[in-house]
């Protein structure tokens, strides 16, 4: 340090979701000799989408391990290992082929804590892209957040940013319990601003513990994972008209951090949900009806509002695709309908 000048603190810089997540296994690998990744090309590929990249180089066969086609096998692998008190981390391509493994999941890894009086802990990472992506049609594009977020004995989180992605994960693998994590494959390539605190090796985000994203006054707006970005796009246009929301990201859907939506309702007395998944039984639905039956019901100016998925499979056309997701101009009609404007 020269005489007369101060070193300044590292800045915020730009980190994309990818690289985030990269960062957190790197990390965690590297912390717990325990940890190890596996799934259908995570190691000599790098990753289908690359958030293996030089980790397999890095830790070699043991440690990050590709695996066959095969999500009940690979699964149930990752399962008993975490049962001996490994900390898995098990990729699925895309949470769709999950699907192949539900047993594995569910009535192995979700159950087995409380159907032993706590005597066997499946610490596990299940993670990978889940909801719609781009021109993949139905079998893979749908969100599995209200599924998984049914069952007891899992965690569920579902990040938004390069940090979510980051403290989410870390969060994850150091959990004793089973936990889902629900990524988006088109946030892979965003670039978030991810603070000097994030970049520490002990950055982790609270597993259960909402985000307000945006401060506001007249409508609260609540989501999880890419359509946060749609509520602050939305939330953008509508400041201009005057209407001030906040906008929640949820980060995490079981358990959910009802509290904080309660708290936002109690200030803005209107409520508008969004997210990508179907409308039946979903996030939005659970949302609704736990502010229903909560204290904030009583605050409430109008009825709560539901934006969500369209209630049929993917198209695989763009032009129908495009149709059945939510997007900014459906946030933005569904807040005029709460405020009645």
């Amino acid at each position: 340090q020269r005489r007369g000048l101060r070193l300044s603190a590292p800045a915020a810089i730009q980190v994309t979701v990818r690289d985030a997540l990269n960062q957190a296994l790197d990390e965690e690998l590297e912390r717990d000799e325990r940890v190890f990744l596996l799934g259908e090309e995570v190691a000599q590929y790098d990753g289908a989408y690359k958030i293996s990249r030089g980790l397999w180089k890095k830790y070699g066969d043991k440690r990050v391990i590709d695996t066959p086609i095969s999500e009940m096998g690979f699964t149930g692998i990752a399962v008993g290992a975490a049962m001996v008190w490994l900390r898995p981390v098990c990729e699925f391509m895309t949470f769709n082929f999950s699907m192949q493994a539900i047993d594995q999941v569910i009535n192995s890894a979700a159950k087995t804590c409380y159907m032993s009086a706590g005597s066997i802990a499946v610490p596990i990472v299940f993670r990978g892209p889940n909801g719609a992506s781009a021109g993949v049609a139905a079998q893979h594009s749908q969100c599995f957040a209200a599924w998984y977020g049914h069952c007891p004995g899992l965690k569920v989180v579902s990040p938004w940013s390069a940090e979510d992605a980051k403290g989410l994960l870390k969060a994850s693998i150091r959990d004793d319990n089973p936990v889902v994590m629900l990524e988006n494959e088109l946030l892979y390539g965003v670039p978030f601003e991810m603070s000097e605190q994030a970049q520490s090796k002990e950055f982790v985000i609270p597993i259960g513990k909402a985000k307000i994203e945006r401060q506001g006054t007249h409508v609260t707006l609540v989501s999880h994972s890419r359509p946060v970005g749609h509520c602050l796009e939305a939330a953008t246009v509508l400041a201009k008209e005057g209407v001030e929301c906040e906008v929640i990201n949820m980060r995490t859907i079981r358990p959910m951090d009802i509290e904080t939506v309660e708290a936002s309702v109690i200030k803005t007395n209107h409520l508008v949900t969004v997210e990508g998944g179907w409308p039946q039984f979903g996030v939005g639905s659970e949302i609704c009806a736990r502010i229903m039956e909560g204290s904030a019901f009583n605050y409430l100016d109008a009825p709560a509002v539901r934006v969500t998925g369209a209630d049929v499979p993917m198209p695989y056309a763009k032009i129908l695709e495009d149709n059945c997701i939510p997007q900014v101009k459906d946030i933005v009609f569904a807040v005029k309908k709460a405020l009645n404007i």
